[in-house]
Parts: C-alpha cells; sequence; structure tokens
C-alpha cells in the first residue's frame, strides 16, 4: 500500500473514487430528503408513488448500471448518476417513515406557543427528522462505497474499483488487498471523524435510554 502510494496511482485513484461517491452521496441525500418529506406528508404522493419506490429499492444495481451505461455512455456523469439513482429510494424510504413517526404533541405545542413557521421548522420539525437523515446517510454510504466500486469496475479510466479490476487481471493479491485496505482506510476515518462526532452533536437533544 505504501509503494502504490508514494510510486504508484494509488492516491489519484482514491482521489477520483472519493469525488464519484460523495457528489453522488451529496445529490441522493438532497433529493431524497425532499421526496421522502413530501412521502411523509403528503398522503396522495405516497399512495401514487410507494409502488415505484418499492421497484427502485429492489431493482438491482448492476442493472441500472448496465442500462445508463448502454444509453448515455461510460462517462464520470453516468457512473455518478447510476450511483445516485440506486441510493435514492432507500433516502426516500428512511426519510419517510421518520416523518410519518414525528410526536403530534410537539405540533400542537407549536399552536398552543403560535410560533412563526421559520420557528416551528427549526425547533420542532429539523430536530425529528435529523436522526433520520443520518440514519440514511450511514447506511446510504455504506452502499455507495461498494457501489461506486462495482461501478468503476464495470466502465470507469480511474479510480479503486478500476485499478482493483486491472490487479484482479494480472492475479495480483497483494495489490488488490492494498487497494482494498486503503479505501477501508478511507471509510473508517470518515466514520469516526465526521459522521459520529456529528450525530452526537445534533441529537445531543434526546434522552438517553438508560
Amino acid at each position: 500500500m505504501w509503494d502504490a502510494a508514494i510510486n504508484g496511482p494509488l492516491l489519484a485513484d482514491l482521489g477520483r473514487t472519493l469525488l464519484r461517491a460523495s457528489i453522488a452521496f451529496v445529490a441522493a441525500m438532497v433529493l431524497g430528503t425532499a421526496i421522502g418529506i413530501a412521502f411523509g406528508r403528503v398522503r396522495w404522493v405516497d399512495r401514487l408513488f410507494s409502488g415505484w419506490l418499492v421497484v427502485g429499492l429492489n431493482l438491482p444495481a448492476i442493472v441500472v448500471a448496465i442500462v445508463l451505461y448502454i444509453w448515455l455512455g461510460l462517462t464520470d456523469l453516468v457512473l455518478i448518476l447510476a450511483v445516485t439513482v440506486n441510493k435514492l429510494p432507500l433516502v426516500i424510504s428512511i426519510v419517510r417513515e421518520g416523518v410519518r413517526s414525528f410526536a403530534h404533541e410537539f405540533d400542537e405545542l407549536a399552536d398552543v406557543f403560535r410560533m412563526s413557521a421559520w420557528r416551528r421548522l427549526r425547533l420542532v420539525f429539523v430536530p425529528q427528522l435529523v436522526p433520520f437523515v443520518l440514519v440514511a446517510a450511514r447506511t446510504g454510504l455504506s452502499l455507495i462505497w461498494k457501489i461506486v466500486l462495482v461501478f468503476e469496475v464495470l466502465g470507469s479510466d480511474g479510480g479503486v474499483g478500476y485499478r482493483i479490476a486491472i490487479q484482479f487481471q494480472f492475479f495480483n493479491i497483494t495489490g488488490i488487498l492494498a487497494y482494498t485496505a486503503a479505501f477501508i482506510l478511507v471509510v473508517l476515518a470518515f466514520e469516526y471523524g465526521f459522521l459520529r462526532p456529528l450525530e452526537r452533536r445534533v441529537v445531543r437533544w434526546r434522552p438517553v435510554q438508560g
């Protein structure tokens, strides 16, 4: 791994994979959260599109990737689009269930205190939504890491998945393990250096279960 980082393209490949994963992650979280809120708050939207949501949750990622590659070509934009499309139903589903579980007494409390729409959003809606968004982020991110690598193996000119595919062609187990270990280290650093501290901070208002 050290040799690949110093003398090889490991760092450049990691950068390309992380950039693709980051863009897909942000796009899926923003779109999925907005659509999930609509599913949870507007009953007719949920009834009309819930069937498509089930299809999206169970559609194999590899099928989406192959179809988009055939239609649009082997480009970074298509790879990011394919990853986003695969992650989107999961985010929508988790956020929808979170919105459905909101405590009605908080809405009643906001009515009693005649809160403005902004204060209601900031003090009532967002604090209840954030834990579910974090669950969607962590669950979806674990899928995105894997999907990006698989799609890079299918068709890409760089990235960790692309490099692992090359190592596989030469039966280079050492190279495969080096790239895999480097990728896992990045994932662990993001989980323990960013996601968990963020989660502790934003949900500190919730009572600790004894």
